[in-house]
């Protein structure tokens, strides 16, 4: 019987992520605690942009932001937000979108499933993903259950389940 197996990505879905700022910057339009606070957002490539007048506003549009990415179903853990920072007159926050494994968390990854998971399950790492295989299924569900457990401080999803 061949190998079953799966891969270990970390992507975002950038609709949704247009989606969570666009229910914020609705959001920050029309509520009290944002009028004439110079309250803003936009993101322009992998990076989202936030600033108003005071540092406590542009922390509430943060926390804004996340409430929203919970409710899409993004992961905080893809959201990498600065402190904020005086830019002239204005408090800015700068947030990047972390997408894609990097080698080290791969290894890291690829570590815990080696010394913790299952005998027999093989991790690879391939470019920003890691494939994950085993001649049983039910070790698969195993390491998917272990990596769930693990508090890693990027997001996961699992694809390619055959």
């Amino acid at each position: 019987m061949a190998d079953s197996s799966f891969d270990i990505v970390s992507k975002v879905e950038w609709q949704e992520v247009d989606n969570a700022i666009n229910q914020t910057s609705r959001e920050i339009a029309t509520r009290f605690d944002f009028k004439n606070v110079g309250a803003e957002i936009k993101r322009s490539g992998e990076k989202i942009e936030m600033k108003a007048n005071g540092e406590e506003r542009v922390r509430a549009i943060l926390d804004v932001l996340q409430t929203k990415f919970v409710k899409r179903g993004l992961s905080l853990k893809a959201l990498d937000a600065a402190e904020p920072q005086l830019s002239g007159k204005e408090y800015k926050i700068f947030a990047d979108i972390k997408e894609g494994i990097t080698t080290e968390d791969a290894k890291k990854v690829a570590k815990i499933i080696r010394d913790e998971g299952p005998k027999g399950v093989k991790a690879q790492v391939q470019g920003d993903e890691l494939r994950v295989s085993s001649k049983s299924r039910d070790d698969l569900q195993a390491v998917q259950a272990l990596l769930k457990g693990k508090d890693l401080d990027f997001a996961i999803q699992y694809v390619n389940y055959r």
